[in-house]
């Protein structure tokens, strides 16, 4: 069993953190993030360290504290330095650009796609990488994720749109299965 929601999170110096009721106001030097809190659970803030009390003992307030505690410290971190992703690009032909703040791929398709990043994402191009940054780790992770489902790499050449580093297993095509029987 996972003992997260027991942790104290340290709170980073330049970051101020601010309870209400039921929503945890977080401010750093990148930004301001807001997590809102369930009515189960109970985040108290010391001189420099928050932590986070369930208000019963049920099995849904244990699981809530622990996710409680992930969100604020991703957001800790968030306003700190921002979370990146990057993407990477395969193929002859393929390629991205960056117009204005939207980022257009031509990947294949008869046409361009444009995907235009939400408020808070900022999404950067350098050659064939693909650069996403944010201070909200969820969303700029779906925004990567959203881009990757543009073209996702393909299993016979590998072409397509990939995390840095993400390994595309790759099947033997038809002409090696008939020669090898």
């Amino acid at each position: 069993m996972s003992r997260v929601g027991g942790r104290t999170l340290p709170i980073p110096a330049g970051v101020t953190v601010t309870l209400d009721d039921r929503l945890a106001t977080i401010k750093g030097p990148k930004g301001e993030l807001l997590v809102a809190l369930h009515p189960n659970v109970r985040a108290k803030q010391e001189s420099d360290s928050l932590s986070v009390d369930i208000v019963n003992t049920s099995k849904l307030s244990r699981s809530l504290r622990g996710l409680t505690v992930r969100l604020l410290e991703n957001a800790l971190q968030g306003v700190s330095e921002p979370f990146v992703k990057q993407l990477e690009i395969k193929g002859v032909g393929y390629k991205a650009a960056k117009q204005g703040t939207s980022l257009v791929l031509n990947v294949g398709y008869s046409h361009p796609v444009t995907i235009e990043p939400p408020q808070g994402v900022e999404v950067e191009v350098q050659k064939s990488t693909i650069i996403v940054t944010g201070i909200d780790k969820q969303l700029v992770g779906q925004i990567a994720a959203n881009i990757r489902r543009v073209r996702p790499p393909e299993p016979y050449k590998g072409k397509g749109i990939r995390y840095v580093g993400e390994y595309v297993r790759k099947k033997a095509g038809k002409a090696a299965k008939a020669a090898g029987a």
